[in-house]
């Protein structure tokens, strides 16, 4: 049987992504809605299929004449909507369901439409969208067998070239440099839109700066995950500039020098699009939780998205079309009104997206299984058993071997090997690496014959990040699996808590690997100012 759906908002930047995976549903007949007739006939061409009706969604009383079995309202900003469009579709005995992320609207939309829905024997669905629907699909996935959870971050960082609609704008603006209320430190509390600002790890992409984002996780991952002591939504820009600009725009809000950012919508969009072209059109979007497993014992997991080639905008709608495949299948059978947590799974959702240039991963650690176990993950399992002896969950103790050594000439050279203990140059017969410590961070200390050096190595922000410090300088890697073993590559230093400029650090190149049974390391640093610095290498039995 046919089902009409009526997308409102359908040539907007999510609004067309969501009318292209659309038309292909063979049993469905789709009415493309918006405010202007040329952009509509235009998208009906793209996508080869559907309907057209100008229509207004802050004046729908046409709709119920579009005889629809269900609404979409993909139009936003939802942060200064109200529920005229979901009454009227309701009102016209259609479902409805909507991609909003304003947390106000979402949090008001249940008890203010559940009777009138219930009474219709529709189902209106507020929140099909990245947030809270696939945030909440994810966490539950990833959760699925814990006893408790602690903690909750969720990040969301789109690509440069991504579309960018006024509304979108619009809409984060609205809570920049606002009190935004947030359960930190086992308690609620308020922090201003857009503050914290940090480097977050999004598998596939790099660090990406990101800050404190309001949306409806905020309130409903605390209440339906019964998070202990933080849970935290942060977005971010591509693009330093454009995203600590933001940052700084927030002050005179934060202030109370300025009402709020929207009258800047228009000309900030404007500026963001003169920075497309140093950006990417690659974007990502990562859930991590900890907490307690089944026995207690501690947890950590992180789901991950990476979209290609601009795929990323489409996201946003697959819970919507997974809610609206669930209806038309039957698979949903409930009615009234809620938010879209716990409708459709996350397997539901990502099934909305095959085809596309879109990965997700799933990676968990618990305790005891090592240092190498949280940074590498599965990879671990799958390298040359001499490697993971040294770096799996039973590392520690005392290794022996022999190895060389090679110091720069330079003056700088000179003064940091003698800083570190590193050993001079020449060949070591008696080589000994002692490995002290387990999952919190690892002591690893070397002796080069008397010559005795020691540095110490953590995680550092998910898989594939760790530090290694020596002294007071700590520098950060990235370890990538290579055959029959594992490189780390450098990313970023600092002083203390001090970052420190990678345009002045060494170029570093360090890897562990299996030759002949044997487990076998390489270590070179060097500068452009000095050259060679230092590098030594070995076997280990």
């Amino acid at each position: 049987m046919s089902r009409r759906i009526v997308l409102v908002g359908a040539t907007g930047a999510f609004g067309a992504r969501l009318a292209g995976l659309l038309a292909t549903w063979p049993d469905v007949e789709l009415v493309l809605a918006a405010r202007g007739g040329a952009a509509l006939e235009r998208l009906r061409a793209d996508i080869g299929a559907g309907e057209v009706a100008v229509f207004d969604r802050g004046a729908p009383e046409g709709l119920a004449a579009l005889r629809p079995w269900a609404v979409v309202d993909a139009a936003g900003p939802f942060q200064s909507s109200d529920l005229t469009l979901a009454r009227a579709a309701i009102a016209a005995g259609a479902h409805y369901v909507d991609i909003a992320d304003a947390r106000d609207f979402v949090a008001g939309f249940p008890a203010a439409l559940e009777a009138e829905a219930a009474a219709a024997k529709v189902l209106a669905v507020t929140g099909a969208s990245s947030t809270p629907a696939l945030s909440h699909a994810a966490l539950e996935a990833i959760t699925r067998d814990w006893r408790g959870i602690d903690s909750v971050t969720t990040a969301i960082s789109p690509g440069a070239r991504a579309p960018r609609g006024l509304s979108v704008v619009q809409a984060i603006l609205s809570y920049v440099g606002q009190p935004v209320r947030v359960f930190a430190d086992g308690r609620w509390t308020t922090r201003p839109g857009w503050s914290g600002v940090r480097r977050l790890a999004f598998p596939g992409l790099g660090d990406r700066w990101t800050s404190l984002c309001e949306t409806p996780d905020l309130d409903l991952i605390p209440q339906r995950f019964a998070v202990r002591r933080e849970a935290t939504f942060l977005a971010g820009l591509e693009l330093a500039p454009l995203h600590l600009g933001l940052w700084l725009l927030s002050w005179p809000v934060r202030l109370g020098l300025a009402r709020d950012l929207r009258p800047l919508a228009p000309a900030l969009r404007w500026a963001a699009g003169l920075f497309e072209p140093l950006g990417s059109d690659r974007g990502g979007m990562l859930v991590v939780a900890e907490g307690q497993g089944p026995g207690g014992e501690w947890r950590r997991a992180r789901w991950s998205l990476t979209a290609e080639a601009n795929a990323g905008p489409t996201v946003p709608v697959a819970a919507a079309a997974a809610v609206l495949r669930g209806l038309k299948d039957g698979r949903l059978a409930m009615r009234g009104a809620r938010a879209c947590v716990g409708l459709v799974t996350l397997d539901e959702i990502i099934a909305e997206l095959a085809g596309l240039p879109i990965r997700t991963r799933v990676e968990t650690w618990a305790a005891g299984e090592g240092l190498f176990r949280q940074v590498l993950g599965e990879a671990l399992a799958a390298l040359p058993p001499a490697v993971t002896r040294v770096h799996g969950p039973a590392a520690g103790g005392e290794l022996r071997g022999r190895g060389r050594a090679r110091s720069g000439r330079h003056p700088l050279a000179w003064a940091a090997r003698r800083l570190l203990g590193l050993p001079p140059s020449g060949a070591y017969p008696e080589l000994t690496v002692r490995i002290s410590g387990g999952a919190a961070g690892e002591t690893w200390t070397r002796a080069f014959g008397r010559s005795r050096f020691a540095s110490r190595l953590s995680a550092a922000g998910g898989l594939g990040r760790f530090e290694e410090r020596f002294g007071p300088v700590t520098f950060r890697f990235e370890a990538d699996p290579v055959p029959r073993g594992f490189r780390w590559r450098f990313v970023g230093w600092r002083l203390g808590r001090l970052p420190l400029p990678n345009a002045l650090a060494p170029h570093i190149r360090a890897r562990a690997f299996e030759a002949d049974g044997s487990y076998r390391f390489r270590v070179l640093t060097a500068h452009p100012l000095t050259g060679l610095l230092f590098a030594y290498a070995g076997r280990l039995e």
